[in-house]
């Protein structure tokens, strides 16, 4: 593997996820990685997985519970996944607190943009006319500021909301939903905090 160095443990992991793969046309679970290997918990498993995707060996066919395969056989025309932090919830609606996590979800590659992109859960209907629906995963670009129009994750008074982002010449903010039925937040600008833009959008089924 190209100038790649593995401990003995990694090798024997991504050699174990080729042959299975060749064998039987799909990768191995979790678990059954786990069991071939004698791990007793999946944590174990978590960090060789973790540092051979960032090593590039290992790569997630995007959108498939058994995605982990080894990047040199990726079939042509797949779509690759990165895996981003799951911060925690955001609301689509009134302002709920962030809650922090160490869970991580794979995101097609296509979705993020350089610079440590996080990802967000939504709560509620409030931007229901973007397309972004209760239990959805918005990937966010950090930035501390916006342009006027787009949508962020902001911090108002501490708690966190996604509204379409308006400045104004008073020195207010409005923080806009994309549902008639949701009421807009106008705010003093230094009561909010811009923590990320949204560049993606991801629905599980």
């Amino acid at each position: 593997m190209k100038n790649i160095t593995l401990t003995e443990r990694q090798k024997e992991i991504v050699d174990f996820i080729r042959e299975y793969r060749q064998r039987r046309g799909i990768s191995p679970t979790q678990r059954e990685i786990c069991e071939r290997f004698g791990f007793s918990s999946f944590g174990t498993l978590q960090k060789h997985i973790r540092l051979l995707l960032e090593k590039g060996v290992l790569v997630r066919d995007w959108n498939k519970r058994r995605s982990l395969l080894a990047a040199e056989d990726l079939p042509e025309g797949s779509a690759l996944a990165v895996e981003l932090p799951l911060v925690g919830r955001i609301a689509a609606g009134s302002p709920i607190e962030s809650v922090d996590g160490n869970e991580r979800v794979a995101v097609p590659d296509l979705l993020t943009r350089r610079g440590g992109n996080f990802v967000l859960r939504v709560r509620g209907d409030s931007m229901i006319g973007e397309g972004i629906f209760d239990g959805d995963y918005v990937v966010l670009e950090p930035r501390e500021e916006a342009s006027r129009g787009e949508t962020v994750a902001a911090l108002v008074r501490g708690e966190a909301t996604l509204k379409k982002y308006y400045p104004e010449p008073d020195g207010t903010v409005r923080l806009v939903p994309a549902n008639p039925a949701v009421a807009t937040i106008v705010e003093p600008a230094s009561d909010v905090v811009v923590q990320g833009v949204v560049v993606g959008l991801m629905r599980r089924y």
